[in-house]
């Protein structure tokens, strides 16, 4: 019962009924079952049957596969010092128009705990007063408070939810699965898979979400399990380049290799690289040399720095630097930014390319077989257990 579904997903066969009908005819089938060329062959509903009545809500499968790589590990095969991250999509048994909307609480960040406290300490620093309750403005200290950030730094402000409550488009065939879409390709019922592996190929871990999730979320459930495999470096793409993730690998003496990501700054408007920051002073300075002095530190773990009104008003390049109604330009940066720039060091360090580079025949190729010649493009049955 156990083998019949490693020979379907190993081979890519698509279904129970047809792995039997192969294992009827290939005599090494056969073989890795136990069978003799004339004993028969078990029914194609015996593994159905079987795993809704004995295997149903266990983790049986995922002790065997837990059991396999113990045994790789104690013979050399796996490499644990580093380990390669990354996440891909599976398109959910679930028929893309039936579906309903349905109102779900927003997941609280894993680490919203201590970004908080994170927040608290830097207002304190800068004499601002704590936050006040979520539905009230963010910094009870500005009364001349700006409604709207600049634009073109609204793409560093990666905030998430901590608690309210969204509408989203949920399957009825499969409500365990996210609606995903990405790019030019057909939005869809899928189910995301974060797999970390090393550098010969072997699946250390992995974790299995809906579809809508995004990387850097289903990150720490992937972590966590990771975290007892003590390795020294993770690489992964630039889905995981978030501060949180970055300070966490940091303070738990992992070093992260993760690569550059490229400014979503509006054509013809200034990159943030433009502005410098001043660390002893905490101030930006703008291509003009006029300062942006600290505001306030937000919710979602950024400080404001903006300008003065009066002076960007003259300014020749003010239309290269702000769309502000206000003349006003904002520039964010998070509190947990330092960890960033140290992860910028570490990527220019002698090794770092080379070992990205090792992406493409590690995770990415773990995936590219998977697909090909695994089956895993599609699920075969309903629902995340299964």
């Amino acid at each position: 019962l156990i083998k019949l579904p490693v020979i379907q997903y190993l081979c890519g066969i698509r279904s129970m009924r047809q792995t039997i009908r192969d294992v009827e005819v290939n005599i090494a089938y056969r073989w890795f079952l136990g069978l003799d060329f004339n004993e028969p062959v078990p029914h194609f509903t015996t593994f159905g049957k079987n795993y809704s009545r004995r295997f149903k809500d266990t983790d049986l499968f995922e002790q065997i596969f837990m059991k396999i790589l113990e045994q790789c590990v104690k013979a050399g095969y796996v490499d644990q010092k580093t380990l390669f991250i990354d996440g891909t999509h599976v398109k959910a048994r679930a028929n893309r128009k039936k579906s309903k909307n349905v109102l779900v609480k927003k997941t609280v960040r894993h680490y919203e705990a201590a970004l908080q406290e994170e927040i608290a300490r830097d207002r304190e620093a800068h004499g601002k007063r704590p936050l006040r309750d979520k539905n009230g403005p963010d910094d009870p200290d500005d009364s001349a408070n700006i409604k709207a950030l600049d634009e073109a730094n609204q793409s560093d402000c990666k905030t998430e939810s901590t608690g309210e409550y969204k509408e989203q488009k949920t399957s009825t065939s499969d409500p365990e699965s996210g609606w995903f879409h990405k790019g030019e390709h057909k939005s869809v019922f899928a189910y995301s898979v974060q797999c970390a592996c090393d550098r010969n190929g072997w699946i250390t871990n992995y974790t299995i979400g809906p579809g809508n999730e995004h990387d850097s979320s289903a990150f720490w459930e992937l972590y966590r399990r990771l975290k007892e495999k003590a390795p020294q470096t993770i690489v992964a793409d630039a889905g995981y380049k978030t501060p949180a993730i970055v300070r966490q690998l940091i303070l738990d003496g992992i070093t992260p290799n993760l690569p550059y990501t490229r400014p979503h700054t509006k054509d013809g408007f200034f990159y943030k690289k433009d502005y410098v920051f001043d660390e002893y002073y905490d101030c930006y300075i703008c291509p003009h040399d006029q300062v942006l002095k600290y505001s306030t530190t937000n919710r979602e773990g950024y400080r404001e720095y903006k300008s003065d009104p009066e002076i960007c008003r003259n300014c020749p390049d003010l239309n290269q630097c702000t769309q502000s109604k206000n003349h006003t330009k904002v520039i964010t940066r998070h509190v947990w930014a330092d960890y960033l720039e140290q992860c910028e060091e570490i990527r220019h360090t002698i090794g770092r390319k080379e070992e990205y580079q090792l992406r493409k025949e590690t995770i990415e190729r773990v995936f590219g077989t998977a697909k090909e010649h695994h089956g895993m493009r599609y699920t075969q049955y309903v629902g995340k257990a299964r």
